[in-house]
């Protein structure tokens, strides 16, 4: 019987990966046998991931501190994984912020924080890891994650920066895909919803959102931890490899209307 979405002896980096959908992703790639590299800027909490995620799927497992706005700390980052696994064949793009306020109150420093976080962050990683890795390769998985805010504006928490860098990535991931193909490089974005994670519950519980869901949301209610995982393992198997380009809401039809 064929596995389709085998991972056995493949690396993943994930940025991010200090807590919430980071390392549920993580997690979902470990369970199909893939090595993960726990990336992001709090080094107690990414060696916590890592031998969390070890312990539990028994794949190998790095912590690597690394602030994504310094493209020095990114380039010394992905040489440290090469360092110890000689390739990395994946890697998730998700470490983000965003900045809540009405758009004529956002600040520059704020416009241009979201901006060097989100889109020129997801551009020095991937950048990084396709020149140092999966160019040489001939091979690889490049997922970023963005958002159905990349894709649609909104009414309920204004967040002018979030939406224009996010929209970038959108746009970044078909560019990189349109240029990296012939490297056997696929170049996807997931656009996740609402979710509910440690950081979220309380607002997405309270009265006004759980009416909004009833509104705005076809599945009339928000993601669940694991409903994201199944799209993270599609797009990073080698049973993707003609999926590029690729901009996927998983938004329980938010965007659909």
């Amino acid at each position: 019987m064929k596995n389709y979405f085998d991972l056995k002896g493949q690396v993943a980096v994930v940025t991010g990966c200090s807590s919430g959908l980071g390392v549920q992703m993580a997690k979902a790639l470990a369970n199909q046998g893939c090595n993960i590299v726990a990336v992001a800027r709090r080094q107690n909490l990414i060696e916590e991931v890592a031998k969390e995620i070890a312990d539990e799927f028994g794949v190998e497992t790095m912590a690597v501190r690394c602030d994504i706005t310094d493209t020095e700390n990114v380039n010394a980052a992905v040489d440290a994984v090469l360092e110890k696994f000689g390739r990395i064949d994946i890697v998730i793009n998700n470490a983000g912020t965003g900045a809540v306020a009405p758009a004529e109150d956002i600040t520059d420093p704020q416009f241009e924080n979201e901006m060097q976080i989100d889109l020129f962050g997801t551009f020095r990683v991937a950048r990084a890891i396709a020149k140092k890795a999966m160019i040489p390769a001939k091979y690889g998985r490049v997922i970023n994650i963005a958002s159905m805010y990349g894709l649609v504006g909104n009414k309920i928490a204004g967040s002018a920066p979030y939406h224009a860098a996010k929209g970038g990535v959108v746009n970044l991931t078909r560019a990189l895909a349109a240029e990296w193909g012939k490297y056997g490089i696929t170049v996807n974005s997931i656009c996740p919803g609402y979710f509910y994670t440690p950081l979220t519950v309380d607002t997405l519980n309270s009265d006004f959102f759980q009416q909004n869901a009833k509104t705005m949301i076809p599945e009339e209610r928000y993601g669940n931890e694991g409903e994201l995982d199944t799209a993270a393992i599609f797009l990073a198997s080698p049973a993707s490899s003609y999926v590029t380009g690729v901009n996927l809401p998983v938004d329980g039809g938010y965007t659909c209307m």
